[in-house]
């Protein structure tokens, strides 16, 4: 009996001190993840100075518990200990960080926010509303193919100067492009950054400008300014004429350069001096400025004469190492690219007879290959470029200066191969494209091939009108190497149901009707509900339209695989918003109501804008 005793008060003794230690371990969680939390606030959010551009954000410190009062989201009840005790998952990934980043940055959280991105669609055709909150540095992701990683470059390179062009470019925009030129480029390298002011008239810009470079010592970059407005392709010649360095660099001012980004382009330029390089373009999203990698595809043209994107030939890329080789190119995109100094004045710069933009980029591919040059893509040179929803600036005559130049590129250059153009473009017969006398001796001086030559020796791939059925098939595009599959992957399958509500996201018409609104419906398992999301972050309603984000509302459009408007992320399960990265809002709807519109919404209202994802 007294050893039955005994063993009732030590099990009682044990158990307490059990209950002691937990009590003590549960605290010293609670403690550690408040703690914990608050650092994450100000650690993992770079944007955390802002809750918009002009607003300093709230800071928390771990002393300040006022949100642990009665009535709070408390922590103690928040079951976050059972969190800690369960199995350590795999930390989220740096991509996934950094869309996290970006999301939060694009986010408009009140009215000032909305005109700020409204205005600067406007004004840039850009998102200058994450492009501010970005910042003037950030880290890209080393899109090169690993390989490149093992190229070692001769030692005494030539030096570069770097030659921007701006014209009411958003300057931190512009001050993000010079900041990755000046950190990406080492010194010896680097002769000096040409920043062209082509007689901006945003306000204050220039001024603001050259106050930031005196300010921050950036003494490789000179900010010069012509007397008046020359357009891109005489700006560009107003800065290469002042130039000290031995290549000059050609760059837009809406990029960010990668990692050893001109080393490959000077080694090749060294080579021989009468290549011109181009780096791979890689994609700056408009919207999100998110920066993702080009597959490698090479620059052609159109009778249009229109530059155009297009595969490589079969057998390009046969080998490992044609993944790092250099890659001809019938033509340039023109806002990129690295030439020889010397080699640019002796085979005649730019036509300064053309006007503002457009054509230029052709013009120069033409002389480069058929009067004894050659231009080639380096695919281990990789330059972000912010591809704008358009080209918000036009002739300050209003004329069309793309036609103008068009006509002075055919009748200098195409022989009677113009004819295709001007077969497209009847209203071009009256058009006064200026005075060619000199271009037409230069390419007599440089001793030039035809037309006929650069078609049969560079671009064979090239359809003309006038070839036969026999012909096409030779030039089909089986003869070029595909990049990549159309093939959606889809990566789940659910309803999307506003939370505490019986009610479902679907079309107001069919599924296969472009531009058809979203409603609220009953729920039912029905096509008409049923959401497929892609490994794009895309919403595929019935795997046959995507959800777009408009300004005011969503609607269903054809899958364009580009992100943007069609990129949606969200937390899973229930109770989460689903947020456009392009728009900076989320998935909404004015009431809880059958049949009411979906529609872009501040990301503040839980009770209209979260969501729960049914399988």
């Amino acid at each position: 009996m007294v050893s039955l005793n005994r063993s009732f008060l030590y099990g009682i003794g044990f158990a307490s001190f059990t209950w002691i230690i937990s009590l003590y371990l549960y605290f010293q969680l609670t403690k550690n993840d408040i703690v914990a939390n608050d650092t994450r606030v100000q650690t993992e959010q770079p944007w955390h100075k802002y809750n918009s551009i002009n607003e300093p954000s709230q800071k928390y410190s771990s002393k300040d518990k006022s949100y642990l009062k009665k009535g709070s989201s408390n922590f103690l009840n928040s079951g976050k200990l059972i969190k800690k005790l369960q199995p350590v998952l795999a930390p989220p990934s740096h991509k996934d960080k950094v869309e996290e980043e970006l999301m939060n940055l694009g986010i408009v959280r009140n009215s000032k926010d909305q005109e700020i991105r409204d205005e600067g669609y406007k004004t840039h055709a850009y998102n200058v509303l994450v492009s501010t909150r970005l910042g003037y540095n950030r880290s890209v992701p080393d899109t090169r193919n690993k390989l490149c990683k093992d190229v070692t470059y001769a030692k005494g390179l030539p030096s570069a100067s770097v030659i921007i062009c701006f014209y009411n470019e958003h300057m931190p925009t512009l001050l993000r492009t010079i900041h990755s030129v000046l950190d990406r480029t080492p010194k010896h390298l680097l002769e000096e950054i040409l920043l062209i002011d082509d007689q901006s008239d945003i306000p204050n810009l220039h001024e603001d400008i050259d106050d930031y470079l005196k300010k921050n010592n950036m003494s490789k970059v000179k900010l010069l300014k012509p007397e008046t407005r020359e357009g891109l392709i005489r700006a560009r010649l107003f800065g290469a004429r002042r130039a000290q360095g031995k290549v000059l660099v050609f760059l837009d001012s809406h990029v960010e350069v990668n990692v050893a980004w001109i080393e490959p382009l000077l080694s090749r330029i060294a080579e021989k001096s009468s290549t011109v390089v181009m780096p791979i373009i890689d994609i700056i999203n408009a919207d999100t400025f998110a920066y993702t990698s080009s597959p490698l595809v090479r620059g052609g043209f159109n009778w249009g004469l229109h530059f155009k994107w297009e595969n490589l030939p079969k057998g390009t890329l046969d080998k490992n190492e044609d993944f790092v080789k250099p890659i001809k190119s019938p033509t340039m995109a023109g806002g990129l690219f690295a030439i020889d100094k010397k080699y640019f004045i002796d085979m005649g710069e730019y036509d300064a007879g053309m006007n503002i933009w457009g054509g230029e980029n052709l013009e120069i591919s033409f002389r480069i290959w058929m009067c004894g040059g050659s231009l080639e893509l380096i695919p281990c040179s990789r330059v972000g470029h912010v591809f704008r929803h358009r080209r918000p600036y036009g002739s300050p005559d209003g004329k069309d200066t793309m036609l103008h130049n068009s006509l002075r590129v055919a009748y200098v250059w195409m022989d009677d191969y113009k004819q295709y153009f001007l077969n497209q473009r009847s209203d071009a017969k009256n058009i006064d494209y200026g005075d060619i006398s000199s271009r037409l001796q230069l390419r007599k001086e440089l001793k030039c091939h035809d037309f006929d030559w650069y078609l049969k020796n560079v671009y064979p791939e090239l359809a003309l009108p006038t070839d036969d059925e026999e012909h096409l098939k030779k030039k089909m595009p089986d003869k070029f190497q595909p990049w990549h599959s159309r093939k959606r992957n889809y990566v789940a399958q659910y309803q999307i149901r506003l939370a505490n509500t019986s009610l479902c996201v679907q079309s107001s018409k069919d599924t296969k009707t472009k531009g058809s609104s979203l409603i609220l419906g009953v729920c039912a398992k029905n096509k008409r509900q049923m959401w497929y999301e892609t490994d794009k972050n895309e919403l595929v309603l019935a795997q046959l339209l995507c959800l777009q984000a408009g300004k005011s509302s969503p609607i269903l459009y054809k899958c364009h695989e580009m992100g943007g408007n069609q990129e949606w992320k969200h937390k899973g399960g229930k109770q989460t918003p689903i947020y456009n990265m392009a728009a900076g809002t989320c998935l909404g709807v004015s009431k809880k109501a059958v049949n009411a519109t979906l529609t872009m919404k501040l990301c503040n209202d839980p009770e209209l804008s979260n969501w729960d994802l049914v399988v």
